[in-house]
């Protein structure tokens, strides 16, 4: 590992394996990759797309899927 790897974190709600992981991407925004398919590939987020997505939670606009 060198120091442009992302430090992958997994939420402390995750549970049975079944668990998205977050870095924070050398940009500023996120990457987001599936932490049992890794190989799949990561999804790369700008740091305006992932303000709105969070906004979005708080705001329970996502409630209808928990």
């Amino acid at each position: 590992m060198n120091n442009t790897d992302p430090t992958w974190r997994v939420s402390t709600f995750s549970d049975n394996g079944t668990c998205v992981e977050v870095a924070l991407a050398p940009d500023g925004g996120a990457l987001v990759r599936n932490s049992n398919a890794r190989e799949a590939g990561t999804l790369a987020f700008t740091q305006a797309e992932m303000a709105a997505w969070i906004k979005g939670i708080k705001a329970g606009e996502f409630d209808d899927w928990s």
